[in-house]
């Protein structure tokens, strides 16, 4: 057993002084309020929930600092992300995911939804393991001190048009398994693990034909489905052009809406669409440090959330990975598109940055007795968060705040270091490969 002390934590009722945490077998087992130390373990700053990281792509770490060239267009971006996507093998991808899942970890993540795609050899040959790359992120999360919902993803198309769907193209073809039974059939040998929860993922009405979404469906029937929904006004166009209708209703057809479901993006919506989203209790995972970077678009966060959609957050891209940032972003866009302020006050961007139900850890993402023991502690004497309010803290804090991570009763982070030391010079090892390959 060890018992912790924080001078402030959150917890379910708002932010309490003088808080106790138990911890026995990765639990909290005593949690109690108006204490003051003792022989308990101090910790600095103020005490958060551990945060939920609900949309990863963690190759896309290699491209931070790398698309910005020729004006920083979407076309740059994925040139460089097809190119970074073919250098990859097993070790190499063990090798930058370990480090970007270690750089979420000194953020205050404890569980990654990673959304996984990058299956197979650069020419579409299955590995003689043929989920040796998803093995790879498995071991990454492990050793970085981050719990993983793996959301191995269908990806069988190019592209839509108004004609229908396209080709694989060349430097896709590693994605995908020909067809949907082709990728249900190497998805069933995935196993769970203490550490690993298994979860589906349809890349997108492009990417996935509508007669081949539902066997990703019942793939995934009580367990995390994600998709790709709306990022961009050209998806929705060649989805009506092809389909009549717009991708949210296609996927309502489908059956793939519903409670256990997370919309990534969700941008550009109608009404019809936010209506069904939040009718149906589809969760909607907003990145929005990845759709201002992309030029995507601000999403009706608010409309969202009062039609009855729960909302998320993912750091994607990783154009930045902090979910803090992530956090305050939801209600700065909003204030931004609305000329309003208190859009979302901060237990509701809280509530966003510790989803983990959504990543199918339920019994995590609160400070209380008898859920998983993930606690983050945020500095309050930093030069962002000196005299800043406790609970008002996600409006002044960044990242670089964060003092100590624990994950199931176990110290990750400790005076803001990780447990595997440098995690930048690991960051550098990991990506030069992959860009030295290229000139």
């Amino acid at each position: 057993m060890t018992t912790y002390w924080a001078q402030h934590a959150t917890l379910r009722g708002g932010v309490a002084p003088g808080v106790t945490l138990e911890v026995m077998d990765g639990r909290f087992t005593r949690i109690d309020t108006h204490t003051n130390p003792g022989a308990a373990q101090r910790l600095s700053g103020i005490a958060l929930p551990g945060l939920a990281n609900c949309h990863s792509h963690a190759f896309h770490r290699a491209l931070r600092g790398r698309t910005h060239h020729e004006g920083g267009t979407f076309w740059t971006w994925r040139k460089g992300m097809y190119a970074v996507a073919s250098r990859l093998d097993p070790d190499r991808y063990l090798a930058l995911a370990r480090a970007t899942y270690a750089e979420m970890a000194l953020a205050g993540i404890t569980a990654v939804g990673e959304f996984h795609y990058l299956h197979h050899q650069v020419d579409g040959t299955a590995y003689a393991d043929a989920n040796v790359m998803g093995e790879a992120l498995r071991q990454a999360a492990a050793e970085a001190g981050v719990r993983l919902t793996l959301l191995d993803t269908c990806y069988v198309s190019g592209g839509l048009d108004e004609a229908g769907h396209l080709e694989i193209a060349d430097e896709q073809r590693r994605f995908s398994d020909g067809d949907a039974d082709g990728w249900a059939r190497r998805w069933h040998d995935l196993k769970p693990d203490a550490n690993t929860a298994i979860g589906a993922a349809i890349h997108s009405v492009r990417a996935v034909p509508r007669d081949q979404m539902r066997t990703v469906v019942t793939a995934a029937e009580g367990g995390p489905l994600h998709l790709h929904l709306s990022e961009q006004p050209a998806e929705n166009q060649a989805c009506r052009q092809h389909y009549g209708c717009t991708p949210t209703q296609l996927l309502r057809d489908v059956g793939a809406l519903g409670a256990h479901t997370t919309a990534v993006h969700a941008t550009h919506l109608t009404d019809d669409d936010i209506a069904l989203l939040g009718g149906t209790r589809t969760t909607c995972c907003f990145c929005p440090t990845t759709e201002r970077d992309l030029a995507d678009g601000i999403g009706p966060a608010r409309a969202l959330l009062d039609a009855g959609s729960p909302l998320s957050l993912g750091s994607d891209q990783h154009a930045v990975i902090d979910l803090i940032e992530e956090a305050r972003a939801l209600e700065m866009h909003e204030r931004l598109s609305t000329l309003t302020r208190g859009r979302l006050d901060h237990d509701a961007l809280l509530t966003a940055a510790t989803d983990h139900r959504s990543i199918g850890w339920s019994d995590a993402g609160a400070l209380e007795v008898g859920a998983r023991a993930d606690l983050v502690t945020v500095r309050s004497d930093s030069p962002r968060t000196a005299g800043a309010a406790p609970e008002q803290i996600l409006y002044a804090a960044s990242g670089a705040d964060v003092d100590t991570v624990i994950r199931d009763g176990e110290v990750v982070v400790q005076d803001g270091r990780h447990r595997l030391g440098d995690v930048g010079a690991l960051l550098a090892r990991a990506i030069a490969p992959l860009w030295e390959d290229a000139t």
